[in-house]
């Protein structure tokens, strides 16, 4: 069974290194940790006063794994959502903020259950969450893995500067399609045909 330090570790390694793509609203970006999260918390790492993109590129692994265990696992309570579904929703947790809870909690909504969609994983949508494990523990953590695929799909629709996370620059799955899918049965993955169809109006 994997511990929350072993999803964290690979969560690093999927981030990758030091990145400042001006297309990303996050920033420069270093392991996944964005020069917005070292400012909120702190973290002026070459102690010069002011947390900047050197702060960002003094980064190292064991701390980035560390700030992923503490603030987006940890502190948002993803550890007390059913043990299959935390690797995704932390995984997202990362990748998109309270986003990964909004997700959850509207997917909880379309099965059914009344849910406010408010991104806080509070007693309501921890219950909940349980509460559609123990009917569908096949299906739920494919359901939230597709559900998320397809917010990646819709950020791109909106955003073209978005669509290079989406596909590769040779018309294949990027980056964030093949993230979601990471956690995503084989069976509900996209053929490259169907991602076509699916990317079609992008041009």
């Amino acid at each position: 069974m994997q511990t929350v330090r072993d999803i964290a570790t690979g969560i690093v390694a999927r981030e990758g290194g030091f990145v400042n793509d001006p297309d990303d609203p996050g920033g420069a970006t270093n392991f996944g940790v964005t020069i917005h999260t070292m400012r909120r918390l702190g973290l002026d790492l070459t102690r010069d006063g002011a947390v900047d993109v050197a702060d960002v590129r003094a980064l190292s692994r064991p701390l980035a794994t560390d700030i992923f265990i503490q603030h987006y696992f940890e502190k948002p309570r993803i550890g007390e959502l059913p043990v299959p579904l935390q690797p995704s929703v932390f995984d997202m947790y990362v990748n998109a903020g309270a986003n990964a809870v909004r997700i959850l909690q509207q997917l909880l909504r379309e099965i059914g259950i009344n849910v406010t969609v408010d991104g806080v994983l509070g007693p309501q949508t921890l219950e909940a969450a349980a509460q559609a494990m123990a009917a569908a523990p096949d299906h739920l953590v494919d359901a939230y893995g597709i559900a998320r695929r397809n917010y990646y799909f819709r950020l791109a629709d909106k955003r073209v500067a978005s669509r290079k996370y989406a596909r590769t620059k040779a018309g294949g799955k990027g980056g964030w399609i093949k993230r979601a899918e990471e956690f995503i049965s084989a069976r509900y993955h996209l053929s490259p045909e169907e991602f076509q169809q699916r990317i079609a109006s992008w041009g």
